[in-house]
């Protein structure tokens, strides 16, 4: 019988949009106000922290209808942003520095859909408001810590090869090698020509010293790759503190643009990107005078650095390695119960690992956290200035030779382990960045972005409504259906997967999307009049209709799938937008106009004796 769906079809139609419904369900209910508390440094918020929480606020008459523990951090919801800030200033006066207390909007989502998945839309920076920054990479101090590692790198080549030298050390833009023979010249000069090809090498056999430069080829590596390595960083660290659909992109030779959509607090989202530092692994000096050393007799070829609590310890200058080659990192418990956390290294990390330990066993190792302050003063080459700040946070005795895999004992906590493991897992910066420019969109401008944006859909949505009920009359109805259908399905869509954000030039791509719909409906309309007038039956109109017009639709809708595809891949930020929500519609308009809309056709008209139609 002509225009008769099976029953598991109608259904089958049925329960993709009432799925699509249910997980758009979840926009419906917004966002509340929230302060997060967190701790910070190994600092764990507990059930203590948030009686204390409870007892600040109802002290400070501050009303409140929400408050929870996970994960280690303690979420406040108020019933509006007055009571909110309110909340922060006093948490943040009362928690001291061992908590950050950050502002927040959390989805007000009933728990019930909670508990299946159901998500608000993510929304961009210019619908829920939130921060951005212009960060600047220090070039130099990526030269200079790609020619430190190229002094040790000489050092345990020539070791390695058992070519005798005096010493290796920088000299201006220079690494220089002093040998002790002609011979031993000769042969390192041959070694690390063949090992390092992108160095310029001059000798002087008259002083028997190696000069090692790098070309201009080499220095634009380097700050080629600080600056890619900093973004993919920066990227794991914001992914991992949980920051939701970040922007993290390039800006020029040495600028990096960051965008932390829902982020009200300025504060909070600093001190994220302040815990960007680096990771070394060094010996502890353990033959050195503690003593001697605090009081100002450091030998030379140590340091002095101090634990979290003060703590001196005395380390090795030399460095084992560096956080960039650790490839990941995980917090657990060893065989005795205590925090540990288990480090995967690359390849090159591994042997420089192995090479460092196996001479070591028994001895101490320090895990050494770096982090690099803006001064706010720039040197002769516009570079910012930076104070460099060194703290011990693990000593762990080598207990064997290491490898590509080991792990650190010595935590004080899991929260400890837990934190250290996220910090190592995210990785080192190449180099030290400052923020140049920062910029805040309150949510005030967000929310009137989204309302805006949301009467262009209405107008649109509205104008086709009443457009195809005045020219297709019932039919018309049918297809302002589906047109109803692909609206909740792409919110549906867009809700549920989690790398989509929803933003200003999105909106527009849904406004498109409305009329994309409805032309595909306008062309089996159109077909099926045609049809009528050619003298065919309702049921053969109606069936001709829909095959011939099937081609036509997926042809245009596939060419124009391919452009929003390719603006998808070249594209960076609001292009980005308009083409996830344009590519969304388009696959949800095609199922909602010929699929949809054929189902209710089939169930109000098919199969019929009919000798009229209202179209």
């Amino acid at each position: 019988m002509l225009n008769k769906y099976p029953l598991w079809k109608t259904l089958m139609v049925a329960f993709i949009v009432a799925f699509g419904a249910l997980y758009a369900t979840p926009n419906l209910y917004g966002e509340d106000p929230a302060v997060q508390v967190s701790g910070l440094r190994g600092v764990e918020a507990n059930m203590a922290t948030l009686d204390t929480i409870k007892a600040n606020l109802t002290e400070n008459n501050i009303d409140f209808f929400s408050i929870v523990l996970e994960k280690g951090q303690v979420l406040t919801r108020f019933k509006n942003t007055e009571d909110q800030l309110k909340a922060r200033d006093v948490l943040d006066d009362k928690l001291g520095k061992k908590y950050s207390v950050a502002l927040n909007l959390t989805p007000a989502t009933p728990d019930w859909l909670a508990a299946i998945g159901g998500t608000p839309m993510k929304l961009g920076l210019d619908l829920s408001g939130g921060v951005s920054f212009l960060m600047e990479v220090n070039m130099k101090e990526a030269i200079n810590k790609a020619k430190e590692g190229m002094v040790g790198d000489f050092r345990g080549d020539l070791r390695n090869e058992k070519i005798r030298y005096r010493s290796v050390k920088e000299v201006g833009n220079a690494i220089v090698v002093k040998f002790r023979k002609v011979a031993d010249l000769e042969k390192g000069q041959s070694l690390l020509k063949k090992r390092y090809r992108d160095l310029l090498l001059t000798s002087d056999e008259d002083t028997l010293t190696l000069n090692a430069q790098m070309t201009e080829q080499k220095l634009k590596e380097i700050r080629e790759y600080a600056l890619k390595q900093n973004i993919l960083i920066i990227r794991n660290r914001v992914n991992e503190l949980g920051v939701a659909e970040p922007l993290v992109q390039r800006q020029g030779k040495k600028h990096i643009v960051i965008e932390l959509p829902g982020v009200q607090d300025t504060a909070k989202a600093k001190e994220i990107l302040n815990a960007t530092a680096t990771i070394e692994f060094r010996l502890v000096d353990t033959e050195g005078d503690l003593s001697a050393a605090l009081n100002g007799r450091i030998p030379a070829s140590s340091i002095l650095l101090r634990e979290k609590d003060g703590t001196p310890v005395l380390l090795k200058k030399r460095v084992m390695l560096t956080g960039d080659h650790i490839t990941d990192a995980k917090s657990g418990f060893d065989e005795y119960s205590r925090p540990q956390v288990n480090i995967s290294l690359d390849s090159a990390g591994g042997s420089k690992m192995s090479n460092g330990t196996k001479s070591n066993i028994g001895k101490p190792m320090a895990t050494v956290f770096i982090e690099y302050k803006p001064t706010g003063r720039r040197d002769n080459e516009g570079n910012l200035i930076f104070e460099k700040v060194q703290e011990v946070i693990s000593v762990a005795t080598i207990q064997s030779r290491l490898g590509k895999s080991f792990r650190i004992t010595g935590a004080g906590s899991q929260a400890e382990a837990h934190n250290l493991a996220l910090l190592l897992r995210a990785g080192a910066l190449i180099a030290p960045i400052s923020i140049v420019e920062e910029r805040t969109v309150g949510p005030t401008l967000g929310a009137e972005n989204v309302q805006l944006g949301f009467q262009a859909i209405m107008m649109g949505f509205g104008l086709v409504f009443i457009f195809m009920i005045i020219y297709y009359r019932a039919f018309g109805v049918v297809a302002n259906l589906a047109l109803g259908a692909n609206l909740v399905l792409i919110i549906g869509v867009m809700s549920l997967i989690p790398g989509a954000t929803l933003t200003l030039p999105g909106m527009a791509g849904i406004v498109l999307t409305v009329g994309m719909a409805v032309d595909a409906n306008v062309l089996i309309f159109e077909r099926i009049r045609e049809e009528l007038r050619e003298g065919k039956t309702v049921q053969q109109a109606i069936h001709q209709g829909y095959d011939a017009a099937f081609s036509t639709i997926i042809d245009a809708n596939v060419t124009t799938l391919i452009a929003a595809l390719i603006l998808f891949a070249v594209g960076t930020g609001p292009v980005k937008g308009f083409a996830v929500t344009l590519s969304i519609g388009i696959l949800t308009s095609m199922f909602t106009s010929v699929v949809g809309t054929r189902a209710v056709v089939n169930a109000i008209w098919g199969g019929k004796s009919l000798k009229k139609l209202s179209i």
